[in-house]
């Protein structure tokens, strides 16, 4: 195969496109965070429980099997950062905070809920492979 001479100009070209469009595999790309916070286990599923609905912060924990209240605390607090969630707090006693997701949040959900529906609908293949796994065959 033939190497490529890319000049200089073009290299630097190159590289303020990546910057301006990010790189998740240079360790120092701010969209490595942004991938963590969407892709941890609870990111997604706020993501998923949030798609196209407003809820309360108690009824996210009640949906969400196994999330302490600290982790989905963190894990909404991260989202908003990330201008993905919305954060609606009403001044009334007993505190009452809704939660929804912003077009961006939106979108990203619409991508999670496509990798979801692949890992629900897979999940019988992946089983019978741990299965054999399992068995040493």
């Amino acid at each position: 195969m033939k190497k490529v001479e890319v000049a200089p100009a073009q290299e630097a070209a190159t590289l303020s496109e990546k910057m301006r469009r990010g790189d998740l595999l240079s360790a120092a790309c701010p969209s490595r965070a942004i991938m963590k916070h969407i892709t941890s286990r609870w990111g997604v599923l706020v993501l998923l429980v949030l798609e196209g609905e407003t809820r309360r912060f108690s009824e996210l924990r009640r949906l969400i099997g196994g999330v302490s209240e600290r982790m989905l605390a963190q894990t909404l607090q991260w989202l908003e950062a990330d201008g993905l969630v919305n954060r609606r707090a009403y001044e009334v006693v007993p505190p009452h905070v809704e939660y929804s997701l912003t077009p961006l949040g939106q979108q990203a959900a619409r991508k999670v809920r496509d990798l979801a529906d692949w890992i629900e609908g897979s999940v019988p293949a992946i089983v019978q492979h741990w299965n054999k796994s399992a068995a040493g065959q």
